[in-house]
């Protein structure tokens, strides 16, 4: 085999909270993930000569060390000891700096790219062990699915899958940094937390009201503050007729539930209308992580 192409899925926080901040500057969280049916494409190729290039569509993305592809790259080359090398070719359609864990949806797609190119024999366990190296959201998107993540998201619990909707996600015309929202996040002086307890037993048993309701994410305490176009796109997307609206990760990103794609539909081209946001989807969730 000197080629294989993988898809690389986002996700989204149905809930998020922030537990508290350890001794070792990382956050204790405690999240409910789930995988979204937007995806980019990546195409692996064996090279002769060591190395890794890696080719994008988005002049947005570095192509060298700082990606987070190369980097997955190079860490599982140097693990299994092989001297050639690797061509990755990226379609780029998960919004950037979005808090949808696309460069870590990428390196989990490259992590099991070379992991069949070159039959290197990992687990998925072993690749999670490898990957929480690179990121923390890396052990998730090699897994995908609806899971209950703790720790600083590498302690991972499967749940039952939501009940079958329909999402609008918007991204705003700007980019946050991670670094920034966490960085500026009083994990000891928060008031409100999601009950995220309460949102897995409404994953259990199938019950979408019981997961609209329980939608929270701390995270909107900093990134809302600072672009209040997320709180325009949420009350946008309840009047269209959500069920709920939240922003995922640590933003700008935003989605909305529906029971009806029209209803979804309709609500994208309402964001769109009142210019709110640069990339706009109508999606459902899936199952898959990089596949």
């Amino acid at each position: 085999m000197e080629r294989i192409s993988r898809k690389a899925y986002a996700k989204i926080n149905l809930g998020l909270d922030v537990l508290r901040r350890r001794e070792d500057g990382y956050h204790e969280l405690k999240m409910i993930m789930q995988t979204v049916a937007i995806c980019d494409d990546l195409l692996f190729e064996r090279t002769e000569e060591p190395g890794i290039e890696i080719r994008i569509d988005s002049a947005e993305l570095p192509a060298g060390s700082d990606n987070l592809i190369w980097r997955a790259a190079d860490l599982l080359l140097r693990e299994r000891g092989i001297e050639r090398g690797v061509r990755v070719t990226l379609t780029k359609r998960i919004p950037i700096a979005a808090g949808m864990a696309g460069g870590s949806a990428d390196a989990a797609a490259t992590m099991h790219g070379l992991n069949e190119l070159y039959q290197m024999g990992y687990s998925l366990e072993e690749l999670q062990r490898l990957g929480v190296k690179l990121g923390a959201d890396i052990p998730y998107c090699l897994a995908g699915g609806t899971m209950l993540s703790e720790g600083i998201g590498e302690i991972l619990t499967p749940l039952p899958a939501p009940p079958a909707c329909f999402l609008v996600v918007a991204k705003p015309d700007i980019n946050v940094s991670t670094a920034f929202v966490y960085g500026n996040l009083h994990a000891d002086r928060l008031t409100y937390h999601p009950d995220i307890d309460g949102m897995a037993e409404a994953l259990r048993a199938g019950n979408l009201k019981g997961i609209t309701d329980r939608l929270g994410n701390v995270l909107e305490t900093v990134t809302a503050r600072e672009y209040p176009v997320i709180e325009r796109i949420k009350e946008l997307l309840r009047r269209m007729g959500a069920e709920n609206a939240l922003m995922s990760g640590s933003g700008p990103s935003v989605f909305g539930i529906f029971r009806e794609r029209g209803q979804a539909e309709s609500a994208a081209q309402a964001v769109a209308d009142g210019h709110l946001a640069k990339q706009i989807f109508v999606t459902t969730f899936c199952g898959g992580g990089a596949e």
